[in-house]
């Protein structure tokens, strides 16, 4: 443990939030490794959810920031699990709606209750003052990447 916040003093500013956010998900990762979900299953079945349920693919795909052929495997674990079912939109029988089943439901009040308590234990020893500092200032890098990469784009 020592060791472990040594070298992450030691690391730039990206990596440390790189490392805490690897370490955050592994810790996430193993409390609901039990309920037999892997990160991709949990944070698809908590963005489907954030999303309001019934939702295309391909919109469940963007709003993961990831492709969706990446996430058709863990669609079909998932649907494998009985957590979510897939049906032909009623007005475009080529898409796909995405949607809760009852055990998804019950699943995602055992993982919303799960990660808050990790949120807890993470958090424990930070104010609210400096929390909100944080997530300021952490916005505030990502507003700055994302202005230079539209720059980027329009040179």
């Amino acid at each position: 443990m020592v060791d472990d916040i040594k070298i992450l003093k030691e690391l730039s500013l990206a990596e440390q939030l790189r490392r805490v956010a690897r370490l955050w998900r592994n810790v996430a990762d193993k409390e609901l490794a039990p309920l037999g979900l892997t990160h991709p299953r949990w944070t698809a079945l908590w963005k489907l959810q954030n999303l309001n349920d019934n939702v295309s693919q391909k919109a469940l795909a963007k709003a993961l920031e990831i492709e969706l052929a990446s996430l058709m495997r863990t669609l079909n674990q998932l649907e494998e699990q009985n957590l979510i079912v897939r049906n032909c939109s009623e007005t475009d029988k080529r898409v796909r709606i995405v949607s809760l089943t009852d055990e998804g439901k019950a699943m995602i009040e055992k993982v919303e209750a799960r990660i808050l308590q990790i949120r807890r234990d993470l958090m424990a020893g930070i104010s609210k003052e400096e929390l909100s500092q944080f997530k300021r200032t952490v916005e505030l890098i990502a507003h700055n990447a994302l202005a230079q990469l539209n720059e980027s784009e329009h040179d």
